[in-house]
């Protein structure tokens, strides 16, 4: 056959055990070899045809795997189900230093037990591609971590940008700047490796599209699981070797799927199993600090804006980098003299707009011949969501805002 002709003979009963290998295999050459041939979509597999012994996750992470032992029994312990919130045990009072006080027979590694039969996750770090925009998409994906996983600490890395969404999610942990589209210098690549290794992830999720250079560096991490969106090109080829689990995107810019980008990555974490239903897709939700609300309030009354009698403006056109625009849109802000016409349509409400430097202030206050308008001007998502909840209304093109008001529950 073609595909055993470039293997050598000493593995070739391997390539052809039917238990071993999906019947597709038998016809067309691996996936390193033949790029047009996809084998990491789910629908590729046959779970009517396969035994459960043959089925397994990846077919080449492990060539001599042959999926799960039919002999092993496990017992009643940890089988299914969700797993449970580590309970912290109290604080010795006979110790000044505040250590920990564990009672006789108590087992500090129960977790672990879960971890293995169960495949509890307590760690999980996600690294979210884009900006603002990006970022702000991914917070469902993180609520559905945290109720499926009871107990979960979501660590989060993005780019400077994309992390000042954080000051709005309350489910993160910790929340690091390394830009997974960037070119790190060696010392940094080294040095987030060593982070991540050091940190004991069970589960690493990235919305990159991963070819062999990403999924290397996931699975440097150590981590237990890494699942990570793929090139739905010949750019993906060798990145299901390294992954867990791999989601292919329609095209290669992930954010033209707009408000469910992330759909797939949802459907895999909400997928019923260990007598577990399907977890429903929470909504976009963000949360306000009490200072975050009075800086900004502070600011809209001294642009001469009311709590509750205002409109916010966002999508003026500009350069600056703090415009928050998607990435599947990059066309969407519009020039001043179309927002002119939108706010001398607007009335009952001060027209108020954000712009994202300094710079812009003069030309609005140039172009916008309307005089009773506000100018605020704001360059992180956590303020911008402060201004939002305090108007009445927001208008705005194809960027953070109109998410941030859906959040907030604002007409847009």
């Amino acid at each position: 056959m073609a595909s055993t002709s470039l293997l050598p003979k000493t593995i070739s009963p391997f390539l052809t055990n039917p238990p071993s290998l999906p019947s597709t295999h038998l016809t067309t050459k691996p996936s390193f070899f033949n790029p047009s041939a996809d084998h990491h979509l789910p629908c590729t597999r046959k779970p009517s045809i396969l035994t459960p012994y043959a089925m397994k996750k990846n077919p080449w992470i492990d060539i001599f795997d042959d999926g799960e032992d039919p002999d092993m029994e496990y017992g009643s312990l940890f089988v299914d189900g969700k797993q449970d919130e580590d309970t912290r045990p109290v604080d010795n009072p006979n110790n000044p230093y505040g250590f920990l006080k564990f009672p006789k027979g108590y087992n500090v590694e129960v977790a672990q037990l879960g971890l293995k039969i169960r495949g509890d996750v307590r760690r999980c770090c996600c690294m979210i591609s884009g900006g603002v925009y990006e970022n702000l998409l991914f917070f469902p994906v993180i609520q559905m971590l945290k109720d499926r996983y009871p107990g979960i600490l979501v660590d989060v890395l993005a780019s400077d940008r994309g992390k000042q969404c954080y000051e709005l999610n309350k489910n993160v942990r910790w929340a690091n700047v390394y830009d997974p589209d960037g070119d790190p210098e060696p010392a940094i690549y080294t040095d987030m490796i060593g982070v991540l290794k050091n940190r004991y992830y069970d589960l690493i999720l990235s919305t990159k599209l991963a070819g062999l250079g990403h999924a290397s560096f996931m699975f440097m991490s150590s981590a237990r699981d890494k699942v990570s969106y793929i090139y739905p090109n010949v750019n993906a080829a060798g990145a299901g070797l390294l992954l867990t689990e791999t989601f292919t995107p329609d095209s290669v810019n992930l954010s033209e799927g707009g408000y469910h980008m992330y759909h797939q990555m949802l459907d895999w974490l909400g997928r019923p199993i260990y007598n577990v239903p399907r977890q429903p897709v929470p909504p976009l939700r963000v949360s306000l600090s009490r200072k975050l609300k009075e800086y900004v309030e502070a600011k809209y009354r001294a642009a001469g804006a009311e709590k509750g009698k205002y409109i916010v403006i966002h999508g003026i056109q500009s350069d600056s980098k703090a415009s928050m625009q998607s990435r599947g849109d990059t066309d969407s802000l519009l020039p001043l003299e179309v927002w002119d016409q939108i706010a001398d349509a607007i009335s009952g409400f001060k027209p108020v707009f954000v712009i994202p430097h300094e710079k812009e202030r003069e030309n609005v206050e140039e172009i916008i011949y309307n005089e009773d308008i506000g100018i605020v001007f704001i360059t992180t998502p956590g303020q911008l969501a402060a201004l939002i909840n305090d108007s009445a209304g927001v208008i705005a093109t194809n960027t953070a805002a109109i998410q941030l008001a859906n959040a907030r529950e604002k007409p847009r």
